[in-house]
Formats: structure tokens, C-alpha cells, sequence
């Protein structure tokens, strides 16, 4: 018998490295399925619960890897579903390939089961390359092209295949006209910035006297070079969320998250810098950002299209930022002066804080503890995945990076649910690596307990075993519910707010993983060490409290006067609001209030 199309498609892909595809099975694609098995485990198949699952996994796997990430789904509801996980992918720049299946080439425009346009479904989140393949001669260069396009620009692709296609014998394409005839293989190419152009960006970083730098994802292989710079600017660095593992914590200059979930002395940076150096972020909160005019800016991204979009740059640099530090480096003049030093005071002072803040009493547990007791446990090399929602707060601030350390989140989608896909990814990235994940209780109940079930199924070969998730159960979606009373001056909304109380240790225990349940603060650093040394996968679950407000950096009058509206309006947990938000130091706010 020859080889069929779903042979073909499942060979060309090994030959292009990938060895891992994430996904669920089903009748629209069969063909893939059956070559996968005829393969005999050339490509590692790992079988997600649900289909957007599957596609945060390969875009997890992207990010951990550097390699390609690949999902695969079958026709109608199961590419559809797809489709929130590759969109994680598409804005955070990740290559991912999404294989789906299609009715057969007969019935299209038939309105048949299971048949939709997913052309159009797919044309916005793999805009670079969503092709349908119609005939076998066509599959080889769909392939490659695909692939290449998803590596080369960092994005997501699409390929459709038609059930009866892939079972069809699969044929070269043949030496005519009207054929293409590809081939296998991409090198990325070093981009560097002419001369000219980092010379001109020289003469702003030195002429400035107060810098500052941002990093962001695209920053994350040049740490070195970052520090070299840094130390030769005397500069304070930020982090955007997707470069908190660029540089190290215990770094003293290094600020920490900014934005909405930053730090104060993030702040400081910015409203005080006379020069900005942004490395690899396309971190959106331009209200972070020194105010427009304030500040001599340069930019440096692989990406012309995250150029100059959050600040008005006096220089942009295409190119990548280890190649291209290492170039601006020599031309760049040693700094003297107290800036650095008075970074560095906000800074140790700003811990010293965030250790009163994660130590205060909250009924039952401070969530922000939670993260600080863990902090200091992590495994040297672990991988840290956060969930969105407020347990991000305390993952953003509370968690201190070491060398070696990797971590990740939704980024520019910012969705619910990615955390345990996420740390998922993370384990067949790096099967010998740590990993713990981060997740709120409404994260958790959406789709992430069902993903407990796919760590149950596979973690016994996994090189090592520990595995942790921290679920947040405050039966609040907590996020939201600040957002509600600080930006929109709205209490509490009860009936969209209030979910269900889950015993998710016991959830645990079920599916054969070990649950830890913590309500009492003073155990958590025990629960945190049994959890990280059980030799197998574990829930963790922390009462936390719901009132411990996610304290911005910095509160706007506009924010206080939200807050005092919502509290006026007869916010359900009032009491709880005005004795969490004195504990984190705001009483300031509300002093006719406070008792």
C-alpha cells in the first residue's frame, strides 16, 4: 500500500524537527491520526481534554522550547475550539501550526455536519498562512510553507485538510507547469541593527542622565548582555509580565513588574527617567510609560510592527536584542552619578514593604503570602506558569527570579485558564525541571481541573516528578470584582462574581494526585515544602481571602474616588474591603471610614 497523504503530512513534519503535537482525536482527522500510529512514536502525541487546551499547550511549548509548537484538532467544533489557545500563541509571537480536519471535498458547501468555513474561522489568528489543501500534490508545499512562515515570523499557521484527502496515496508533485516543488529547512538570520543606527541610538543613551530600560519576552535570551548595559548606563530596569525571567531579582536595580500589577519603584522609574531604552516589549499600558516629551526614547524589537507603538521613539532598532546590545555595547559611555543609587534605596525599600503587605492579617489566609512564602522555595532552574486574574498580582510581585528560572503566562490575550496548560507545556519542554503553576479558584473551575486528569494520565514519564499547582480558592472572581469597584465605582456584583466552593485537593485525591489543603497562614510554608519534595503531581489549595485588594503601583484620584462610589453604593463585603485595604496600607484613603 502507499503511503497516504496523513503519512506524508506526519514524515514532512518529523523532518522539520517537530517530535510533539498536543490535541484531541476525531473522525474529521482520522488520516493524521492513523499515520501518527503507523509512525511507530516518531511524533509524540499528547492528548489534551479539551481542544483550546491543546492549543495553549503549543503555544506554552513555543515559548519554553524555542522550538515549534504544533496542535491538532478535527473538523468543526474541534478546530473552532482551537482557536482562543492559538490567538495566545498569535500575540505573544509564538510559532504554532494548528492541523485540523475538514468534510470531505465533496460535501464542502454542502451544509454538512460538522462543516464550516474555517477558512474565514482561521483567517484572522493565522492571518500569515491559512491554506485548505485540495489534492495530494499540494500537501508537500503547504507543509513547508506553513512551518517556515510560523518560525521565520514568529507567528501562527493553519493547515485544513479534508478527511477524504488524507487517506488518499499521496503522490510528488509532478515536474510540470502549474507545480511547486518545496523543500524543508529555515536558520533564523542574525539581525543587527547598520551602524549608523546604533551610533545615533548611542548618542541619546549617553547624553541622557537618568535611564531607564523595559524589558520584555523578546529579551529573555540576552540577560548578559542586558546587564552589560544596564551597568554601563547606570540604569534601573523594568520588567514587562513576559520578561520577568529576564534578569534576576536579587539584582538591586532591577525594579520589577510594571503596569497595572507593577511595583512602585517601576513607577518611580518612569514618571522620573530623562532617557528610555525598551528591549523586546510590546507592553500596552502606555500610562506607565514616561509622559510623552519627557523622555529621549529608543526602542529595540525583531518585530517593525511593535515599533514606536507605545511611546513616540526618537530611535527605532530592528533587530535581535542580544546581537544587537552586544553592538550598541562598545559604543556606549560609562555613567557615573546617584541615579542607580537611588533606585537601588526604592527598590530594598519597596521589598520591605511587599514582606509587611504578604504578612499582614486577612480571614483566613492573605493571598499575597501565598506567593512570598513560595518564593523563597522554588527549586533552583523551576518553571513558574500564572494564571490571569489576581493571583497574576502576586505572581508579578512577590515571586523573585533566579538565574536559571523560566516563567510564563497569557500575556497580550491575558485569558483564563492557561496556567496548568501552561506548566503542562513546561514539563515536555523540560521534563527534568520543576514546575509549579499559579491559578486562581475561577481559572480552576473554567477548564483548568479537567487539564489535573491529562497530568494524571502522563506524569509517571516525566524525568522529574514535581509538578505543583496553588489554586487561590476565594470563591470570588477577584480580578473583576476589584476592577469593578476601582475603575468603574460599581460594588460588587454578587450574581456574576460569587462561584461555587470546590474541594479542589480532594479533586486531587480522586484522579490519584496528592491535595494539600491550607486555611491556617502559618502552615503554608510546611504545605508549600511538602508539596515541592512529595515526589509526585500536587494540588495545592489556599483559602485566601477575597478582600485583599491587588494594590495598583500607583492610585489615581480617579481610582480613590472609584473606590469610595462602591463603598457608598452598599458593597456586599464593605467591612472586609475597608479592613483588607487599611492592612495593605491605604487607609489614608478612607479615613472617615476606617475603624
Amino acid at each position: 500500500m502507499s503511503d497516504t497523504v496523513g503519512d506524508f503530512i506526519v514524515a514532512r513534519l518529523h523532518a522539520w524537527g517537530v517530535r510533539r503535537m498536543f490535541g484531541y482525536s476525531g473522525d474529521g482527522i482520522n488520516g493524521v491520526f492513523g499515520a501518527l500510529n503507523r509512525a511507530g512514536g516518531k511524533i509524540d502525541f499528547i492528548q489534551a481534554r479539551h481542544e483550546e487546551m491543546a492549543a495553549f499547550m503549543a503555544s506554552a511549548y513555543a515559548k519554553f522550547s524555542g522550538e515549534l509548537g504544533v496542535c491538532i484538532a478535527t473538523s468543526g467544533p474541534g478546530a473552532s475550539h482551537l482557536v482562543t489557545g492559538l490567538y495566545d500563541a498569535r500575540l505573544d509571537h509564538q510559532p504554532v501550526l494548528a492541523i485540523v480536519g475538514q468534510q470531505a471535498r465533496s460535501a464542502i458547501g454542502g451544509h454538512y455536519q460538522q462543516e464550516l468555513d474555517l477558512l474565514s474561522l482561521f483567517k484572522d489568528v493565522a492571518g500569515d498562512f491559512v491554506h485548505q489543501a485540495a489534492t495530494p500534490t499540494q500537501v508537500r508545499h503547504l507543509v513547508d510553507r506553513a512551518v517556515r512562515i510560523a518560525l521565520a515570523n514568529k507567528t501562527v499557521t493553519a493547515l485544513i485538510l479534508p478527511n477524504d484527502l488524507q487517506e488518499m496515496p499521496y503522490q510528488e508533485p509532478p515536474r510540470e507547469h502549474g507545480t511547486v516543488h518545496s523543500g524543508v529547512g529555515y536558520r533564523a538570520p542574525k539581525t543587527v541593527p547598520h551602524q549608523s543606527d546604533l551610533e545615533a541610538a548611542a548618542d541619546i543613551l549617553n547624553a541622557g542622565e537618568r535611564v531607564a530600560i523595559l524589558v520584555g519576552a523578546g529579551a529573555l535570551g540576552a540577560t548578559d548582555e542586558v546587564i552589560a548595559v544596564s551597568d554601563r548606563l547606570q540604569a534601573g530596569v523594568a520588567k514587562a509580565l513576559l520578561g520577568k525571567a529576564v534578569l534576576p531579582d536579587d539584582l538591586p536595580w532591577v525594579t520589577g513588574s510594571i503596569g497595572l500589577l507593577g511595583t512602585e519603584p517601576s513607577w518611580e522609574l518612569m514618571r522620573e527617567c530623562d532617557t528610555l531604552l525598551m528591549i523586546g516589549s510590546g507592553f500596552p499600558y502606555s500610562e506607565f510609560l514616561p509622559p510623552d516629551g519627557q523622555a529621549k526614547a529608543v526602542q529595540i524589537d525583531l518585530k517593525a510592527d511593535m515599533l514606536s507603538l507605545r511611546y513616540p521613539m526618537d530611535v527605532n532598532l530592528v533587530g535581535d536584542a542580544a546581537d544587537t546590545l552586544k553592538a550598541l555595547l562598545p559604543l556606549l559611555k560609562q555613567k557615573e552619578g546617584d541615579w542607580r543609587h537611588r533606585i537601588e534605596k526604592s527598590t530594598a525599600k519597596w521589598w520591605d514593604l511587599l514582606e509587611e503587605r504578604a504578612m499582614a492579617e486577612a480571614n483566613p489566609v492573605n493571598p499575597q503570602r501565598v506567593a512570598w512564602e513560595l518564593s523563597p522555595l522554588l527549586p533552583d532552574h523551576a518553571i513558574v506558569t500564572s494564571d490571569s486574574g489576581s493571583c497574576a498580582n502576586w505572581y508579578a510581585r512577590d515571586i523573585k527570579m533566579r538565574r536559571g528560572m523560566m516563567t510564563s503566562l497569557s500575556g497580550g490575550l491575558a485569558s483564563m485558564g492557561a496556567a496548568v496548560p501552561y506548566a503542562i507545556a513546561a514539563k515536555y519542554a523540560h521534563p527534568d525541571r520543576p514546575v509549579i503553576g499559579l491559578v486562581g479558584d475561577g481559572a480552576m473551575q473554567m477548564n483548568n481541573m479537567a487539564e489535573l486528569i491529562t497530568v494524571a494520565k502522563y506524569w509517571r514519564t516525566w524525568a522529574n516528578s514535581c509538578f505543583v499547582i496553588c489554586v487561590f480558592n476565594n470563591e470570588d472572581l477577584n480580578q473583576v470584582t476589584w476592577e469593578q469597584r476601582v475603575m468603574a465605582g460599581d460594588p460588587k456584583f454578587e450574581a456574576s462574581q460569587n462561584i461555587p466552593n470546590v474541594p479542589y485537593h480532594k479533586f486531587a485525591e480522586l484522579i490519584g494526585l496528592k491535595g494539600i489543603y491550607v486555611d491556617d497562614p502559618e502552615r503554608l510554608s510546611d504545605a508549600w515544602k511538602e508539596a515541592l519534595t512529595c515526589g509526585c503531581p500536587t494540588v495545592l489549595e489556599v483559602k485566601t481571602d477575597p478582600e485583599v485588594p491587588p494594590l495598583p503601583p500607583h492610585f489615581t484620584f480617579k481610582q480613590m474616588k472609584a473606590m469610595t462610589s462602591a463603598l457608598m453604593k452598599g458593597d456586599p463585603s464593605e467591612a472586609g474591603i475597608i479592613k483588607g485595604t487599611a492592612r495593605q496600607i491605604l487607609s489614608s484613603i478612607l479615613p472617615g471610614r476606617i475603624s
